[in-house]
């Protein structure tokens, strides 16, 4: 990854000029059967450029309780766009189409215009819970019927592709955006791909503008990001094995109260009352682990290109010693 990035043909991103820019978002926007893609500094920021294209001032998206567009954009709903959400209780994060259809607001003058629909796939908060493609149908067709746009913040949806083996072109049949995250589960410095009708994309270029993530010389992330889509897909196999190795043997643990099912790569349990996540975190990290607090008691962790076998040997090592 970094010779293809030392080795990037590179021009002007805010002029159209950048080869390897123009190169992944191609790829990207081909690989979901989408017409044009944008290359943004982060997932944040390309969900946050869809939500800014798809609504106006006033109107709701509908989203659920565990969304990151909610939990972990800063805000940025209403902060960016001025549209508030309307919170679903999902089944780990993933809620039906009858919900959406249940929450839809009637056109009265008083009520909020319900403007878009957004999922996410995989689900953070929620241990990396996935969408099927049929489930994902089912929502388009009551979105397409309301007349309203339905968005996917796809930062994990190569791992949720992993599990499901579908085909990611039938996604361009039910969404009219998606952003695509490169720093996740495939291993780049940065970078997101916010994938749509080029209309749309023509839209969020100017918004991504506004916003501040036109780069220049952005062609040394992109290559990345190219190199990431031909070679780093696959092997999230390996990541999702592991971490249910992981979770298999963390649910034993004394000190564990529960878990969250382990659909792809992410592990998060609670640990008893009488343990500050802190000090668990503080006894990993003298031996070389990285976890991360995720709210009261909780803990995650996430597997990954940098997280072989060998430390997973020595993680469940570490794990089984450790006494409160």
């Amino acid at each position: 990854m970094l010779e293809a990035m030392f080795s990037a043909r590179v021009g002007d991103d805010v002029f159209r000029e950048d080869p390897a820019v123009i190169e992944l978002e191609e790829k990207t926007a081909q690989k979901f059967g989408m017409e044009d893609g944008l290359f943004c500094p982060s997932g944040t920021m390309a969900n946050q450029i869809a939500i800014k294209t798809h609504t106006q001032p006033g109107d709701e998206l509908i989203c659920d309780a565990l969304a990151h567009i909610y939990n972990y954009e800063g805000g940025g709903i209403s902060f960016n766009s001025g549209v508030q959400a309307k919170l679903l209780q999902g089944d780990l994060g993933r809620f039906t189409a009858s919900q959406v259809a249940e929450n839809i607001n009637p056109e009265q003058d008083w009520l909020c215009r319900t403007a878009l629909v957004a999922v996410e796939n995989t689900v953070n908060r929620a241990g990396g819970s996935y969408y099927k493609l049929a489930q994902l149908k089912e929502i388009a067709e009551v979105c397409k019927k309301n007349k309203i746009r339905f968005h996917m913040d796809g930062a994990r949806i190569f791992n949720a592709l992993t599990e499901t083996k579908e085909n990611p072109v039938g996604y361009s049949l039910l969404f009219d955006s998606i952003s695509v995250c490169f720093s996740k589960g495939l291993g780049t410095p940065a970078g997101s791909v916010l994938i749509g009708k080029k209309e749309f994309i023509m839209q969020a270029r100017r918004i991504r503008k506004v916003f501040g993530g036109g780069m220049r010389q952005a062609g040394f992330l992109a290559a990345a990001g190219v190199y990431a889509l031909e070679n780093n897909i696959k092997r999230l196999e390996d990541d999702h094995r592991r971490a249910k190795e992981l979770a298999a043997v963390i649910q034993a643990l004394p000190f564990v109260e529960s878990s969250l099912p382990v659909d792809t790569n992410i592990v998060i349990f609670s640990l008893s009352e009488k343990i500050k996540p802190e000090d668990f975190t503080n006894r990993l990290a003298q031996n070389k682990i990285r976890a991360s607090g995720f709210g009261k008691q909780s803990i995650r962790m996430v597997t990954h290109l940098d997280f072989n076998d060998d430390m997973l040997i020595q993680t469940i090592d570490v794990l089984k010693k450790m006494r409160f």
